[in-house]
């Protein structure tokens, strides 16, 4: 499953790194992002292995962000974990000039009526 969702990077976290019981060195890289919800608004997302902390090499903290992530859920020890993967970022452009409202374009009525005002009520 393949989801997508804009918000605020709040933090970077501390990067993790180890090695696995193969042998094989791992890195591991998580971010908070804040959507804005009223409710619940900070997700983690993780970022694991080299080439996917690279994606968010070039954002700070404060940017606005579209990550794109799959959840996926595991059982260990009879309980369920679930995890935020994200495996593409991408910088929002700030549209401040293209969100601006020409008041050229706004209607002028005067008295609060409508050019018709054929309303029965």
């Amino acid at each position: 499953m393949s989801l997508s969702v804009k918000g605020t990077v709040k933090q970077k976290l501390e990067l993790e790194q180890g090695i696995s019981k193969a042998g094989k060195e791992w890195k591991s890289l998580s971010f908070v992002l804040n959507t804005g919800a009223q409710y619940n608004p900070d997700i983690c997302f993780k970022l694991f292995g080299e080439e996917k902390i690279q994606i968010i090499s070039d954002i700070n903290d404060g940017e606005e962000v579209e990550v794109f992530f799959n959840l996926s859920s595991r059982e260990w020890n009879g309980k369920w974990f679930t995890s935020a993967d994200a495996w593409k970022i991408e910088k929002l452009e700030n549209n401040s000039e293209s969100e601006t409202i020409d008041d050229s374009e706004i209607p002028v009525f005067e008295n609060n009526q409508t050019e018709e005002d054929d309303l029965p009520f």
